[in-house]
C-alpha cells in the first residue's frame, strides 16, 4: 500500500503548462551545480544500465549449471559456473559503486540549490508589503519554506533520479524481454500490463481514502487542540461533556473512513497475492513448456523471470512518482506565487541608519481602505500636522483609524488618497529604507525575539557597541533589571519575549528605539496593560526618548496624554476635533471630553510632559 499523505503535502496539482512553466523555472537553481548534477545523472544510467546486466547474467549461471552437469567441460567463460558468479559480483560491485557516487552527487546538488532556494524566498517574503502578509497566515508561509521546499528538494534528490532510473528499466527490460523470447514475451503482455493497471488503480483508491482518514485525524486533532487552549473557558462552562461528545463523533467518522480504507487494503493485498503471483505462475508454466520443447533455455526463463519483474517494478512505481510530481508542480506553483510576487523597494544590503530628516510631518485629506476590505474605508479625510519636534496625540474610539495613521506614516500601506509630506517633501518620494531608518516604534503588543536582552536592543541599531546597548538600557530604565539576571545582558528573553515582564519588554523595545535615535518615533499604546510602578519608569523612559523627537502618540488613556503639544481625536476615520487638553474639555458636548468623562480620572503620573 502506498504510504498516506502527510498533514503538511502540497496539494496535487494537475500538469499544465503553467505548473510546467513554474517548475522549468525553479530548475534554473541547479545551474550552479550542473557539473555535479551532469556527473550524478550519468552515474545514474551508468548504474542502472549495469543493473540490466543482472539477470542476464542470472540467467547463464543457470544455462552453465545445466552445461556442467551434462558435459562436465566449459565451452567458453559464460559457461563456467565460477567465472559466471564473479562476473554477477562484479556487476554488483560497480552498480553499488556507482549508486553511492549517485546518491551524494544528488544530495549535494539537492540540498544546495535548496539552500539557495530558500534564501530567495525567505528574502523575497520579507521584503513584501503588508499587504501580502496581512492576506496571508504565518502557517501558510512558514509552509511554504518548509513542506514546499522539502517537497521540491525531495523531487530533485529522489523523485526524479527514480523516474529516470525506473524509465532505464523499464526500456532496456522491455528490449531484453523481446530478445529472449517473443512467444514469452506475448504471453506475458497478456497478463502483467493488466494486473499492473488494476493494481494501480486499486492503489489511487486506497490513497484517496488514506488521505481522507488523514484529513478527518487532522479535524479530530484541531478538536484537542482547540479545547485544551481554551481548558479553562471548557470548564468555567460546563462544556466537558460538549467536547467530549464532539472529539468521539469526530473520532467515529475517522474509524469509519480508516476500516473502509482497511477493506481496500484486504482486497488489494489479497489481488497482489492471488493474481499477480498466478500471472507469474502461469507464465513460468508457459516457460517451463518451452524449455521441454527446446525452444528456451532454462537460463533463459531465469533471465526472463527477473527481467519481468524489473519491467513490473517499473511500471508499479510510476503511479506513485506521477502523484509525486504533481504535489511537487503544486509546490513550485506556491513558491514561484512568493518569488512572483511585487516587493518593496528595499535595497539588498542596507546601510547603517542616520538622521535624514528634521521630522516635520502632514497629512493632507488621507484616505485609505485595507487591500483585504477595499469595500471598508477606514480613514475619510483625515488631515493633521505635526511641526519637528512637537509632541502629538491620537486619541478616540477603536476603530477610528488612529493605528491606521501609524501604518500609513512607517509606509507599511500607501493611501488611496491625498498626500502624506514629511518635511514638505512627499513620502513616497523618499528611499524607503532611509524613511523608516528615520523612524521608530513602540507598539502596544511587543513580541521581542527569541535571542538575548542585548540582541533585542541592539534590533533598532544592528552595528551598535556593547557601550551603546548599555547606555540605551539606562535611558530606558531597563540596565538594573537586565544586570540583575544571572546572565545579564547575554540572559535569552525566550520565545516571543516571554521570559520577561510587560513593563520590561517595553523598556527593552523603548532602549531599541532610543538606540536607533529616530526623527520620528511612533508610540501605540506603550502603556496599555501595565501595573503602576511599571507605567511609572515606561512613562519616565518615553519623557527622555521624546525629547527633541516629533512624537506621535496613540491613547486610549486620556490622562498620558494631557501635556502633549497638540491633541487629534479621531472618530470613525475622521479628525473631529483638534487641540490642547484644556481646549478640548472646555467643548461641552465634545467627543474628547465625553471620553475623558467615560473614564475614572487617576493623579496624572510624570513623564511626557505630564501634570495633574
Amino acid at each position: 500500500m502506498r504510504r498516506p499523505p502527510k498533514q503538511d503535502d502540497p496539494p496535487a496539482t494537475p500538469i499544465t503548462r503553467q505548473a510546467l512553466r513554474d517548475a522549468i523555472r525553479l530548475l534554473g537553481y541547479l545551474r550552479p551545480y550542473r557539473f555535479e548534477f551532469g556527473t550524478a545523472l550519468g552515474c545514474l544510467f551508468v548504474s542502472s544500465l549495469v543493473g540490466l546486466g543482472f539477470p542476464v547474467l542470472a540467467g547463464k549461471l543457470v544455462d552453465a549449471i545445466v552445461v556442467g552437469t551434462r558435459e562436465g567441460v566449459p565451452r567458453s567463460w559464460l559457461e563456467n559456473v565460477n567465472l559466471v558468479a564473479l562476473g554477477l559480483m562484479a556487476v554488483l560491485a560497480v552498480q553499488a559503486t556507482f549508486a553511492f557516487l549517485r546518491t551524494v552527487l544528488f544530495a549535494r546538488v539537492g540540498e544546495g540549490a535548496l539552500a539557495d532556494l530558500r534564501r530567495d524566498t525567505f528574502s523575497r517574503m520579507v521584503r513584501l508589503s503588508m499587504s501580502f502578509h496581512n492576506s496571508r497566515r504565518v502557517g501558510e508561509l512558514a509552509s511554504r519554506i518548509a513542506a514546499d521546499l522539502t517537497r521540491i528538494r525531495d523531487t530533485l534528490v529522489d523523485t526524479a533520479p527514480h523516474f529516470l532510473r525506473q524509465l532505464v528499466l523499464l526500456v532496456g527490460g522491455v528490449g531484453l524481454i523481446l530478445m529472449t523470447s517473443l512467444k514469452l514475451t506475448g504471453m506475458m503482455l497478456l497478463t502483467v500490463p493488466v494486473l499492473s493497471v488494476v493494481a494501480v488503480v486499486f492503489g489511487n483508491r486506497i490513497r484517496k481514502i488514506a488521505k481522507r482518514a488523514q484529513d478527518q485525524l487532522a479535524d479530530s486533532n484541531v478538536i484537542v487542540e482547540e479545547t485544551l487552549h481554551n481548558i479553562a473557558s471548557v470548564k468555567a462552562f460546563t462544556n466537558e461533556s460538549f467536547e467530549q461528545a464532539r472529539y468521539g463523533k469526530a473520532l467515529a467518522e475517522y474509524m469509519k473512513t480508516a476500516i473502509r480504507g482497511a477493506v481496500y487494503e484486504g482486497v488489494f493485498v489479497s489481488f497482489i497475492v492471488f493474481a499477480l503471483f498466478g500471472s507469474i505462475v502461469f507464465v513460468l508454466w508457459y516457460g517451463s513448456r518451452l524449455v521441454l520443447a527446446g525452444e528456451l533455455s532454462s537460463g533463459d526463463l531465469t533471465q526472463f523471470i527477473l527481467l519481468t519483474f524489473y519491467v513490473a517494478g517499473a511500471v508499479g512505481s510510476f503511479a506513485e512518482l506521477y502523484s509525486q510530481i504533481q504535489k511537487t508542480l503544486g509546490a513550485s506553483a506556491r513558491v514561484r506565487e512568493i518569488l512572483r510576487a511585487t516587493t518593496e523597494p528595499i535595497p539588498e544590503v542596507t546601510t547603517p541608519t542616520r538622521r535624514a530628516i528634521r521630522g516635520e510631518v502632514r497629512l493632507d485629506d488621507v484616505r485609505f481602505s485595507y487591500p483585504s476590505r477595499p469595500e471598508v474605508e477606514v480613514l475619510r479625510g483625515v488631515s493633521l500636522s505635526a511641526s519637528a519636534g512637537q509632541r502629538v496625540a491620537l486619541v478616540g474610539p477603536s476603530g477610528a483609524g488612529k493605528t491606521t495613521v501609524v501604518s500609513l506614516l512607517l509606509r507599511l500601506f500607501e493611501p488611496d488618497g491625498g498626500r502624506i509630506l514629511i518635511d514638505g517633501k512627499p513620502a513616497s518620494e523618499y528611499d524607503l529604507h532611509l524613511l523608516r531608518s528615520n523612524m521608530a516604534i513602540v507598539p502596544q503588543d511587543l513580541m521581542l525575539f527569541g535571542g538575548t536582552v542585548a540582541e533585542n536592543i541592539a534590533y533598532g541599531k544592528v552595528e551598535a557597541t556593547p557601550q551603546e546597548i548599555e547606555e540605551a538600557a539606562r535611558q530606558a530604565n531597563a540596565h538594573d533589571f537586565i544586570v540583575a539576571f544571572p546572565e545579564g545582558y547575554a540572559t535569552r528573553v525566550g520565545e516571543r519575549g516571554v521570559q520577561l515582564s510587560g513593563g520590561q519588554r517595553q523598556r527593552v523595545a523603548i532602549a531599541r528605539a532610543i538606540l536607533r535615535d529616530p526623527a520620528i518615533l511612533l508610540l501605540d499604546e506603550a502603556t496599555s496593560a501595565l501595573d503602576s510602578e511599571s507605567e511609572r519608569l515606561v512613562l519616565e523612559a518615553l519623557d527622555r526618548l521624546m525629547e527633541g523627537r516629533t512624537s506621535f502618540v496613540i491613547a486610549h488613556r486620556l490622562s498620558t496624554v494631557r501635556g502633549a503639544d497638540c491633541i487629534y481625536v479621531l472618530d470613525q476615520g475622521r479628525v473631529v476635533e483638534a487641540g490642547t487638553h484644556h481646549e478640548l474639555l472646555e467643548r461641552a458636548e465634545g467627543v474628547y471630553r465625553n471620553l475623558s468623562l467615560l473614564q475614572s480620572e487617576r493623579p496624572a503620573l510624570a513623564g511626557i510632559g505630564i501634570d495633574a
